[in-house]
């Protein structure tokens, strides 16, 4: 019995394997489809923007690394790039060029414009290039009545019981427009400006210079001034300034105000009133990068070569908050009374 019992039990065993108690793994093959495959796409990076400073290789430094620096913090602030040069031709011009600034000698702004009408230039005093198109330009930048109004103001100011002068040359307009808004400038800071000694002459004095006259001779006239009017502080109009003069007046311990930097400061020189074309560059540089040209930038007046034995800081405070409330129009210079 045990030997069939062994052989049926096979047999069942058997016959159940071949039932199928699990049905060979089937392997699927993907179907095609009909949606292709893209290999990826390659994005170019964008160019980042790139201004360019051009600046004489003469240039003086501290001039030179001013103007760069205010570029460059400029640049910085807006994501661009930023280079120097002394000089820059059509063929430099490249796709990432958004603005040139250039100061003098013209470096061929024309050529350079005509070129790249998608770059914004921006000429600093150079008389020869006109405002339009994708050029702008720093323009007239005297400002004489304003100067002249500060001017007559830190005189005064400054100055033992407004004993305050200025030089000037004859027969010109303005002059005479500077001489009015001088004494318009001393008037504001002191009001009736009662002298406290009896002199019979009012301030400001002034003496005119001929055009024909020696300028060896200048000397003379700011003599008049200090030793027959008793002035102590004189303004000194541009077109009769001389280095001789600015030295020779230094020695007597009189003081200057003038709107031209001496090429080597005197003695006695208070403050140089000029324009202030780092504070230009800066408000030109929204409209530039913003492609935004062909316009005459003014540029504001400021204050250099400041002597602070004798323009004190809380008095360089005064004189520079009354600019400021010239330039935005709140004071009139009296220059046409």
């Amino acid at each position: 019995m045990r030997p069939r019992f062994i052989i049926l039990f096979v047999v069942i065993a058997v016959a159940l394997s071949a039932c199928g108690g699990g049905q060979p793994a089937v392997t699927s093959t993907p179907r095609p489809t009909d949606t292709p495959i893209l290999p990826p796409t390659l994005t170019a990076t964008p160019t980042v923007p790139l201004a360019i400073l051009i600046v004489p290789a003469d240039l003086d430094t501290e001039a030179s690394n001013s103007y760069q620096k205010t570029v460059y913090d400029l640049t910085q602030a807006s994501g661009f790039r930023f280079q120097v040069r002394n000089e820059l031709s059509p063929t430099d011009l490249e796709p990432g060029l958004k603005v040139v600034i250039a100061l003098p000698p013209d470096p061929g702004i024309a050529a350079l414009a005509a070129a790249a009408p998608d770059v914004q230039f921006l000429a600093i005093n150079i008389p020869e290039v006109s405002a339009g198109g994708n050029i702008s330009v720093l323009g007239n930048t005297a400002q004489t009545d304003i100067a002249a109004f500060l001017a007559g103001y830190t005189a005064a100011l400054i100055t033992d019981d407004y004993r305050i002068g200025m030089l000037m040359p004859k027969d010109n307009p303005d002059a005479l427009r500077a001489l009015n808004a001088y004494a318009t400038g001393m008037a504001y800071y002191c009001g009736t400006c009662r002298p406290l000694y009896f002199y019979s002459w009012a301030y400001p004095q002034y003496l005119e210079i001929g055009a024909d006259e020696d300028k060896a001779n200048y000397d003379a006239y700011a003599d008049i001034l200090m030793l027959q009017y008793k002035v102590q502080t004189i303004y000194l109009y541009p077109d009769i300034v001389t280095p001789d003069l600015e030295t020779y007046i230094g020695t007597t311990g009189t003081s200057m105000i003038g709107t031209m930097s001496p090429e080597q400061r005197p003695a006695g020189w208070v403050m140089t009133i000029q324009p202030d074309i780092t504070k230009a560059i800066q408000n030109a540089w929204p409209d530039l990068i913003a492609g935004k040209g062909g316009v005459t930038v003014q540029s504001p007046l400021g204050l250099a070569d400041i002597d602070p034995t004798l323009l004190t800081p809380g008095k360089q405070r005064l004189v520079e908050q009354t600019l400021n409330d010239l330039q935005a129009g709140l004071i009139n210079t009296g220059a046409n009374p």
